[in-house]
């Protein structure tokens, strides 16, 4: 019998203590911890361990969703005769439509249709894009292979299918306003992370795919800190550093750094 109680003691003290590794490695050094853990007794007397990631709801998704849809209005009233002239700009420059509307996959991995100025020609074979998403995200390329000047990571350094004003406009982040309409649907978000491609996902692995966790963004974390400069992998715990730590101020943060880090152009492409 005190064998027994001696096996139960060590074995409830290997619990607390897989707790608290599992609830400082989930927390930033310098942030307070926002993991809980659940501990269930299954059949056997096997203790599981369960860490729940944070999931913005409730109130603070509310909040979240009322600044977006705000935001996003009134940047549409400011950014109205801007938008026109870049409309009138892309149909000048080649033909084609103003908008070009490409499947995304969002929010729990829902695909919708993401809007953007047109920046490529209307004949852009997509498999060249293909090919480079698959060459950078399996073998998680830093910048320094990618040659001499800036690094990118999704985005191809002198994409032979941009056009002349399209070049502007990815430079400047231009192209992404119409975004501003997929945030009204409740489809984006002002703030989080970048929006995949349907090809992309399917290169993900396991872990990457906890990006999917929250609404995607037209700006995030990795495009003020990293923009297009680290690999895929960095770009991914910018993301999940950003889902782990969201809230309204640290999307008022981001939105305040994404006007410098548009107008430097650093990485874009």
């Amino acid at each position: 019998m005190l064998h027994g109680h001696r096996k139960l003691m060590w074995v409830c003290c290997a619990v607390v203590i897989a707790a608290g590794l599992l609830l400082f490695l989930s927390c930033e050094e310098s942030l307070p911890c926002k993991a809980s853990l659940q501990v269930s007794i299954r059949s056997g007397g096997i203790a599981v361990l369960a860490l729940s990631r944070p999931v913005l709801r409730g109130t603070r998704r509310l909040w979240k969703r009322l600044f977006d849809v705000a935001i996003s209005v009134l940047a549409l009233v400011v950014l109205a005769p801007l938008m026109a002239a870049i409309a009138a700009a892309v149909r000048l420059d080649s033909p084609g439509s103003i908008l070009y509307r490409q499947e995304r996959v969002g929010e729990k991995g829902k695909p919708f249709v993401m809007l953007k100025f047109r920046s490529m020609r209307v004949d852009a074979d997509p498999a060249l894009h293909m090919a480079h998403v698959a060459r950078l995200i399996g073998g998680n390329l830093s910048p320094g292979h990618l040659g001499p000047g800036p690094g990118e990571t999704l985005k191809m350094r002198d994409d032979p299918r941009v056009t002349r004003v399209g070049r502007v406009l990815r430079k400047l982040s231009l192209d992404e306003l119409p975004q501003l309409f997929n945030v009204l649907r409740g489809e984006m978000s002002l703030v989080g992370p970048r929006p995949p491609l349907p090809y992309e996902v399917a290169l993900y692995k396991d872990w990457h795919r906890r990006r999917l966790e929250a609404l995607p963004g037209i700006t995030g974390l990795w495009q003020v800190e990293a923009r297009n400069r680290v690999s895929f992998d960095e770009m991914v715990r910018l993301d999940l550093r950003y889902i782990e730590e969201q809230s309204l101020w640290l999307d008022l943060k981001i939105l305040a750094r994404t006007p410098l880090a548009v107008v430097s152009g650093r990485g874009a492409g």
